[in-house]
């Protein structure tokens, strides 16, 4: 891929602080137009990587280019480039809706002459039409979240940074919000997400997939379906929850297994085979035995699976 064909460009990107390293020495290319996410658990690198893109912390080595400019040569011209959104929203609660819009064209140096017509564009984009008195701080998070999407695409860049934009926001909210997304990737506009919700990545065209600050995965979401789980997986429904993880865990059928919610995931060689052998398995041990099937593996499970190597004689509950 050329420069000219990417909005993102990383090279060797590292950033520690004191002896801990965030970011270690990762690299991958944004598309113009597409929806890239980064995908990881709470401290994973994530944030500490997209506040760099922004201009608004330096690597301690490495490249990173947005929008053609060096972030650490030039981060001012790089903000001016771009729209920020972070997971606290960076919004005035005691200021009206029209107020924070107001504030933020000022800040992103919107001419008085184009602000009324931005700022009409963005009410009408993120469908506050009729909420422009109201005070922010009576808003819902679910309108907070479009008022702050509002306030960071009204100078219309071309890339826009998502820092966990549906942190804490309700499911309706949160598929509402990526259709706004959505809509704005149909225009052009480069998406970067960072999220730790497995299921919103389905949205993105290619993912990373960082722990601990590395990448240990790249692509789309089909793509890192297909490719990174080795074996089958089966649901196994039992109960109590922890013998039965033991008992799979144990059994020489299963390659790897972990609990996600009130069942396990095993991960097996042949998933026929090795139905009726957990079966047995459980059972013997006087377990509550519900079903076990197989099931199509979730980018959840590709973390897990990804991961759970690198974790020294640990499963991961998630």
């Amino acid at each position: 891929m050329s420069e000219f064909d990417s909005s993102v460009v990383v090279e060797n990107l590292t950033k520690r602080f004191g002896s801990f390293t965030a970011v270690n020495n990762i690299n991958f290319e944004a598309r113009r137009g597409e929806i890239f996410g980064f995908l990881g658990p709470n401290g994973a690198g994530k944030s500490t990587t997209i506040r760099i893109l922004c201009g608004l912390l330096s690597p301690t080595s490495g490249l990173a280019r947005v929008a053609g400019l060096d972030v650490a040569r030039e981060p001012e011209a790089v903000r001016q480039q771009i729209g920020y959104m972070s997971q606290k929203f960076s919004l005035y609660s005691d200021l009206r809706v029209v107020e924070n819009l107001r504030f933020f064209a000022g800040l992103y140096s919107v001419t008085p002459k184009d602000t009324p017509e931005r700022i009409r564009w963005a009410l009408h984009m993120a469908g506050l039409e009729g909420r422009e008195q109201s005070t922010t701080r009576d808003l819902a998070v679910g309108w907070k979240q479009r008022l702050a999407l509002g306030c960071a695409v009204l100078h219309r860049p071309a890339i826009v940074f998502l820092d966990e934009p549906t942190s804490g926001v309700d499911p309706v909210s949160r598929r509402q919000f990526w259709e706004l997304i959505q809509q704005m990737v149909g225009e052009g506009v480069t998406v970067f997400v960072t999220t730790h919700y497995m299921d919103e990545a389905e949205y993105c065209n290619r993912l990373v997939l960082i722990d601990r600050g590395k990448i240990v995965a790249m692509g789309t979401p089909t793509d890192l379906k297909t490719r990174n789980m080795k074996g089958q997986l089966l649901l196994v429904e039992c109960e109590p929850l922890g013998p039965g993880l033991d008992a799979v865990s144990g059994s020489p059928a299963v390659l790897d297994a972990a609990v996600f919610g009130s069942s396990i995931h095993a991960v097996v060689v042949d998933a026929p085979a090795a139905v009726p052998k957990l079966r047995e398995v459980l059972l013997s041990r006087g377990l509550k035995v519900g079903r076990i099937e197989p099931i199509a593996p979730t980018l959840e499970d590709v973390f897990v699976a990804l991961t759970a190597a690198r974790d020294a004689g640990g499963r991961r509950s998630v």
